[in-house]
Formats: C-alpha cells, sequence, structure tokens
C-alpha cells in the first residue's frame, strides 16, 4: 500500500515548482486567472518578497502541490491508496481524491489564505524533546494556559500556538528546560490552529456554503479526527480544521497499523518525509 503526503505552510521555498508551469500551462493560465496575478512568477523568481505571506504562500502550495501530484500520476499512471496533507496541504489531499477539481480547490484555497492573513498579533513555535504530557504540563504551571497545541508533528515534535506575548514568554519558560532539544519560533503571521481563528473560521464557514464536494475516490486521512474523511462531513471537517490541532503524528501511526505502508510527499520538500521517520522510529513502528 502506498500513501501520498501533501506539505503545508513552512515548505514553500523560491524557484519551487521548476517547470510544472510549462508542463501544465492550461492550469497555470487557470490559476493566473483566479488570483490575479502570475504564479509562475511568484513561485520562481518571487520578485516582491511576498512567498512567505500567508495569503500567496498558500495558494503557491496548493498549485505546485497539485501539479506534482498531476505529474505524478501522468508518469506512474496509477494513483495511491491512501491521501493525507498537513494543514494546508490536506486541501491537496482532497483534490487527489477528487473532491473538487483544481480551480475549485484554488478559489476556496485563496479565501482561505485571505481569512488567515487577517489573523494577526499571533505566533507559533515548535517544542522538540517533550511530548504532549510535558508541555501541557509546563504550559499550566507557567500560567500560559492561553497557549495551545497547534500541530502533533511526532511524539517529541509538537507546535504550540497562541499570542506573540505569550510565545515569546514561553520561550523563556521552554528554553530552560534540559530535555527541550530546540524552541523554534515559527514565522507565520497568526496563531494559526488555535482558539485565535475562531473569527476566520467563521467567514470561512459562511464561504464554503457555496460550494458542494464530489464523493471521494481515495481515502483522505483528516487533520482534526485522524481518521478518514466521511463524505457527509466534507465541509465541516475543513471548516473545524482552521481552529483544531493537525493529528499528524497519530494519521500516520493509523496508516502504519494497516499493515506494509509506503509513503511518498508530492511537492516541494521533505519535510513530512523526515516526520514520518522520526514518527516510526520514536514510536518503534
Amino acid at each position: 500500500m502506498i500513501t501520498y503526503i501533501f506539505p503545508g505552510q513552512g515548505s514553500q521555498t523560491k524557484e519551487m515548482g521548476g517547470t510544472l508551469f510549462e508542463e501544465f500551462k492550461q492550469l497555470t493560465m487557470q490559476a493566473d486567472a483566479v488570483l490575479g496575478y502570475s504564479i509562475k512568477e511568484l513561485c520562481l523568481e518571487d520578485p516582491q518578497a511576498k512567498l512567505s505571506q500567508t495569503q500567496y504562500t498558500q495558494p503557491a502550495l496548493y498549485i505546485v502541490n497539485a501539479l506534482s501530484y498531476l505529474q505524478k500520476i501522468k508518469e506512474t499512471g496509477k494513483k495511491p491508496d491512501f491521501v493525507a496533507g498537513h494543514s494546508l496541504g490536506e486541501y491537496n489531499a482532497l483534490f487527489a481524491a477528487g473532491a473538487f477539481d483544481f480551480e475549485t480547490g484554488l478559489r476556496v484555497v485563496k479565501k482561505r489564505g485571505e481569512l488567515m492573513s487577517q489573523a494577526t498579533g499571533g505566533g507559533m513555535a515548535a517544542v522538540i524533546g517533550l511530548d504532549e504530557e510535558q508541555i501541557t504540563a509546563v504550559l499550566q504551571q507557567n500560567h500560559l494556559q492561553n497557549i495551545e497545541i497547534a500541530n502533533y508533528n511526532s511524539p517529541s515534535q509538537i507546535v504550540i500556538s497562541g499570542l506573540k506575548t505569550d510565545i515569546d514568554q514561553a520561550r523563556v519558560v521552554f528554553e530552560k528546560i534540559k530535555a527541550v532539544q530546540m524552541f523554534i519560533p515559527l514565522k507565520t503571521s497568526g496563531a494559526f490552529h488555535s482558539r485565535y481563528m475562531t473569527e476566520a473560521k467563521n467567514k470561512f464557514a459562511v464561504f464554503l456554503d457555496n460550494f458542494k464536494f464530489s464523493e471521494l475516490a481515495i481515502t483522505v486521512i483528516s487533520n482534526v479526527h485522524a481518521r478518514p474523511y466521511k463524505q457527509s462531513a466534507i465541509k465541516q471537517t475543513l471548516i473545524e480544521q482552521l481552529t483544531s490541532p493537525v493529528k499528524w503524528n497519530e494519521s500516520i501511526k493509523n496508516l502504519l497499523i494497516l499493515g506494509e505502508m509506503e509513503f511518498e510527499e508530492i511537492g516541494p520538500a521533505r519535510v513530512l518525509t523526515g516526520l514520518v521517520q522520526r514518527i516510526k522510529r520514536e514510536s518503534g513502528l
């Protein structure tokens, strides 16, 4: 069995996409029409240094991931048994499974990126070396209850999310703990996957009312539940994803226990490949 995994925000790099824009000229033209700017120029040259801004990052990654997937299918002629994506990457998993076409997915992702970019004043940081229980205890003991866990990336790599002032305070606390290998502030404009995305979530819910989703042809593993998507709950799951933590660790473990499973990352980076290896090692799977 094989699972294709799609990366999310943080995996963007200048020059990503390479020759894909020429290979898929029609879709690239569609993307330019939806976005109102040249996606090829943004990804390959990034002349105005916008690629790291959420409202540009998310559509850019969605497009590069989608074209990478289409290229993979063209080369192999085979579709995967399962698909999963990390946060934004989940939209590519749904695209691969046939929930929507390329353009529809891009319109949804464009709106998602715009709404998420409006949530300012927040921050996120990766804590490496502690597990969920230890991190929760540290936050409680230091009166940092307004910080939430945003990503369960592996048993010992967890991302926290909250107001930037709280994240800065947490940094001082965590860096004093010997077991903490690294505390890495992430380059994000907001406190993603936390209560601070509630306004964006509510607006996104209204926007999604305009869309219908097609029957899934491949099993998609949800970030919110770490279980397969239910056809009837696609819209609600995407809405919940904005304020719910990304259960990547549990998602991968649930796929591993199904039997002999191969993972292939589709997109511009290999961040998720490293996380899968880490999960296997730390979980003994």
